[in-house]
C-alpha cells in the first residue's frame, strides 16, 4: 500500500493513502486487519480522503510500516457485517452533529429576528407535546421538566435562552443516540455464531465439514455441549436447548422431532439432528437485536439506581421554583431552579460510562455481555477457578498409554479417540490429537454414543458395553472392577500430577490414558495480583483426584481446593460460598462447569471453552491470558470510580449553579448554558478510555 505520514506523535500516526484510495467496504477491512495485530490498539480508516489513523505501542514503529507497506487492499478479507455496520453508524452520527452545528451557528444567524423567533416556538412544540404526554400518564420526568423551562423562557419573551435550551438538548439526545446504537451493535457481534465446521449426515454415515459448505438440503447433527449453528427443524433426536441468546430464559427447554431451533442456541443434553432451513442465523440475529432493543436486564444496577434518583430529583425542582417565587416574586430566579437539573447529566453519563466500559474491554479482547456484570466482577471478593483448560493450558497432552487386559496401547488409544471425537472438551480433543500423531485410523464400529455430562461417554462396540471417562464414572457408577495392579499403577501416575481418562470394555478396565496439562503462563503472577486488587478469597475446583489438585494449587499459590468434584457439586460450593456472605466470580471452560457458571454471581468463560459454557457464561476472555483477567478487575473498579466521581461533581457543579442563579449572579440563560455544557463535558469525559495504553496492552 502507498501512503504518506501527514502527522505523527510517539503511539499515534496519521497517514494518507491518497483520494478515493479504498473504498467504504474495504476501510473496514482494513481496519479489522491492522486491529488483529497485537500492537496495535486502535484504528480508524477514512474512505473519503483516504486518511487512516492509528494508535499503536510506541517502541513498533518500524514493525508498523513494514505491515502497511505490505499490505495489498484487494487481497484483504471481506470485511465483517458488524465493521459495517458500526461504520455506518458512525458516519452517520458525524452527519447528524455536521449538520446540527451548521444549522445553530450558521443558518440561525442569517435569518431574520422575527423569524427566529417563530421557529424557536415552532420547535418548542414537540417539547411541549413529550412534556404533556408524560403528565396524562401520571409521570413528572425530565420530559415535564425540560418543557417547563422552555415554556418560561418563551413566556419571558427569551427566545434565545429557549433556543438554547433545545440545541443542547439535542445534542445531548443525538449523542445518546449514538452510543446506544454502537453498544447494539457491538452486542449483536459479541453474540454472533463462531463455528468452523460441522457433522452432517449423508448416505455414507456421519462427515465433518466446514460450515461454509453447508447447504439447505443437509442434515446437521449437534450433540451435547455444542451450539447449533443453524436455523431448522429437528429431523430426529431429542434434546435440552439453552435458548437464553434468543430469548433471555435461562433454563433449557425440551426439543424433540418436528422443533424448530435457532442458530446460536446451545443442546444442554441430548443429540438432534436438525434439517437446514437457513444459514447465517439471519433469525437469531433478528432475535437478539429485538431482545436488545425491548430488554433493560443487561443494566448495571448502578445505572438503574442513576436513572432512578434523577426521576425522583425532578419534583423537588418544581418544588423549588415554585417555592422560589412564592418568596421572592421573581420569576427569573424561579426559573433559574428549572433551567438546571441534576437529571440530565445522572441519566446521561452513567450509561456512557458503562458503554465506554465494555467498549474497551472489547479492545482488551473480552467480550462483556452487559453492564451490570461489570459491576459484579468489581464487587466481587472471591473467584473459583476451575482447573483443567482454565488454570492449566487448553492443550492437555497424552503423555502415556497404559493397557490391560490383553490390550495394547495402540487398541486403548484407537478406541478412545474414536469415542471422543464427536465431543468438544480439550482432553477429548488431546486424545483425537495423539491418534492421528500415530497414525491411528479408526472407523466408527461403535453404536450411538450418550454423552454423560462430566463423567463420560458409554457405547456398545462390538456387541460389548464400551465406557471412557473419570474413575469415579468408570469404577463407582459402572462398577467396573479395580485389581491391586491397577490400583497401584493410578496411585503412582496421580502422584506425578497427572490427570487420568480411563477406558473399560465389556467390564473390564483396558488402558488408562495419562494426560499432562500445563499450567497456564503467569497463573501465580495472576492469582497474586487479584489478591493485590481485592480478591480475598481464592479457591480451585476440579474433577481430578486429590494428588493432582494438591500438586496444582500449591504451584500457583492456591490456598483452598476441591477435588473429584462433580458438576452439581461445583455449584453447591459456589452456592454455599454466596449463603456466607461472598460474591463470587466463577471462571471455567467446560460443559461440566455449566452449573457452577450459572451459580456464580458472574462468571466467565475461557477463550477455548465449550459452546454452553461461552452461552451461559456472562463475560467470555477471547485471548488465553489470564492476565486479561487483571484488566476486567481493573476496569470495572475503575469504572465504579468514575461513576462515583461524576455523582460527586453533578451534584456539587448543579448546586453551585443553583445557588448562584438564587442569588442573582447568574441570569436563567447562562445558567442553562453551563448545566448543558457541564452535561455535554461530563458526558464526553465518561467516554475516556479508563486504563491506560500501557495498563491494557503492556
Amino acid at each position: 500500500m502507498q501512503y504518506t505520514i501527514i502527522h505523527e506523535l510517539p503511539g499515534r500516526m496519521r497517514i494518507r493513502g491518497g483520494m478515493y484510495a479504498f473504498t467504504r467496504e474495504e476501510s473496514v477491512s482494513l481496519e479489522e486487519y491492522l486491529e488483529t495485530i497485537p500492537y496495535v490498539c486502535n484504528v480508524s480508516a477514512n474512505h473519503k480522503n483516504g486518511s487512516i489513523l492509528i494508535l499503536y505501542q510506541k517502541n513498533c514503529r518500524a514493525d508498523l510500516l513494514s505491515v502497511l507497506t505490505s499490505i495489498r487492499i484487494k487481497n484483504l478479507p471481506e470485511p465483517s457485517v458488524y465493521g459495517l455496520e458500526t461504520k455506518r453508524t458512525d458516519e452517520a452520527f458525524v452527519r447528524d452533529l455536521t449538520l446540527l452545528l451548521f444549522r445553530r451557528f450558521v443558518i440561525r444567524p442569517l435569518l431574520p429576528l422575527p423569524i427566529r423567533r417563530i421557529r424557536t416556538i415552532v420547535r418548542a412544540c414537540s417539547y411541549f407535546g413529550r412534556g404533556g404526554s408524560s403528565l396524562l400518564h401520571g409521570r413528572l420526568d425530565t420530559s415535564v421538566l425540560d418543557a417547563s423551562a422552555i415554556g418560561a423562557a418563551i413566556l419571558q419573551g427569551d427566545t434565545k435562552t429557549a433556543s438554547s435550551i433545545m440545541f443542547l438538548l439535542k445534542l445531548s439526545g443525538l449523542l445518546e443516540d449514538y452510543t446506544k446504537k454502537r453498544t447494539r451493535n457491538a452486542l449483536v457481534h459479541s453474540l454472533a455464531i463462531n463455528v468452523d465446521r460441522v457433522w452432517v449426515k449423508n448416505a455414507d454415515g456421519e462427515m465433518l465439514i466446514p460450515i461454509s459448505q453447508v447447504s439447505q438440503s443437509d442434515q446437521v447433527i449437534v450433540r451435547t455441549g455444542t451450539m447449533i449453528p443453524v436455523d431448522g427443524m429437528i429431523s430426529s433426536g431429542d434434546a435440552m436447548v439453552n435458548e437464553s441468546s434468543m430469548t433471555g430464559e435461562p433454563l433449557p427447554v425440551h426439543k424433540t422431532t418436528g422443533a424448530t431451533v435457532y442458530a446460536g442456541t446451545v443442546v444442554e443434553e441430548g443429540e438432534i439432528t436438525v434439517a437446514v432451513r437457513s444459514l447465517g442465523g439471519e433469525t437469531r440475529i433478528n432475535k437478539i437485536v429485538d431482545l436488545i432493543d425491548q430488554s433493560e436486564a443487561l443494566k448495571a444496577d448502578v445505572q438503574n439506581k442513576a436513572e432512578q434518583l434523577a426521576d425522583s430529583i425532578v419534583p423537588y425542582s418544581f418544588l423549588g421554583a415554585a417555592g422560589i417565587f412564592l418568596l421572592t416574586g421573581n420569576l427569573t430566579r424561579a426559573l433559574s431552579v428549572l433551567m438546571v437539573d441534576y437529571s440530565c447529566a445522572l441519566k446521561l453519563s452513567t450509561p456512557i460510562s458503562v458503554i465506554s466500559a465494555m467498549r474497551e474491554a472489547s479492545t482488551m479482547n473480552i467480550m462483556v455481555k452487559g453492564g451490570k456484570y461489570l459491576e459484579e466482577f468489581a464487587l466481587a471478593d472471591t473467584i473459583v477457578f476451575d482447573k483443567t483448560g482454565t488454570l492449566t493450558v487448553a492443550s492437555p497432552k497424552v503423555v502415556d498409554v497404559i493397557p490391560f487386559a490383553g490390550y495394547t496401547k495402540q487398541d486403548v488409544l484407537r478406541t478412545a479417540a474414536c469415542l471422543e471425537e464427536h465431543f468438544p472438551h480439550s482432553v477429548a480433543r488431546a486424545i483425537v490429537r495423539k491418534a492421528a500423531e500415530e497414525n491411528l485410523k479408526h472407523c466408527e464400529e461403535h453404536a450411538a454414543v450418550e454423552y454423560v455430562v462430566a463423567h463420560g461417554i458409554a457405547t456398545k462396540l462390538h456387541g460389548k458395553r464400551a465406557l471412557i471417562g473419570s474413575a469415579h464414572f468408570i469404577f463407582d457408577d459402572e462398577g467396573v472392577p479395580l485389581g491391586d495392579e491397577e490400583r497401584a499403577v493410578i496411585e503412582k501416575e496421580s502422584e506425578h500430577g497427572r490427570s487420568l481418562i480411563f477406558l473399560a470394555i465389556g467390564d473390564q478396565l483396558a488402558g488408562i490414558i495419562c494426560i499432562e496439562d500445563a499450567i497456564r503462563p503467569m497463573a501465580e503472577e495472576v492469582i497474586t495480583s487479584l489478591k493485590d486488587l481485592g480478591i480475598t478469597n481464592v479457591v480451585m475446583i476440579t474433577g481430578d483426584g486429590e494428588a493432582t489438585a494438591r500438586a496444582v494449587a500449591s504451584t500457583i499459590g492456591i490456598d483452598r481446593y476441591y477435588s473429584q468434584v462433580l458438576p452439581e457439586d461445583k455449584a453447591a460450593i459456589i452456592n454455599d460460598l454466596k449463603a456466607s456472605g461472598r460474591k463470587v466470580i466463577m471462571i471455567g471452560d467446560g460443559v461440566n462447569d455449566t452449573p457452577g457458571l450459572a451459580a456464580a454471581d458472574v462468571s466467565v468463560a475461557m477463550k477455548d471453552a465449550s459452546d454452553i459454557a461461552q452461552e451461559v457464561a456472562d463475560i467470555t476472555l477471547l485471548s488465553a491470558d489470564l492476565r486479561e483477567l487483571i484488566h476486567l478487575r481493573q476496569l470495572s473498579t475503575k469504572l465504579l470510580d468514575r461513576i462515583n466521581t461524576n455523582y460527586r461533581f453533578i451534584l456539587g457543579f448543579n448546586t453551585g449553579l443553583l445557588v448562584l442563579g438564587q442569588l442573582g449572579i447568574l441570569t436563567p440563560a447562562t445558567s442553562a448554558v453551563l448545566h448543558n455544557i457541564s452535561t455535554m463535558g461530563i458526558s464526553a469525559g465518561s467516554m475516556r478510555p479508563l486504563l491506560c495504553e500501557t495498563e491494557t496492552h503492556g
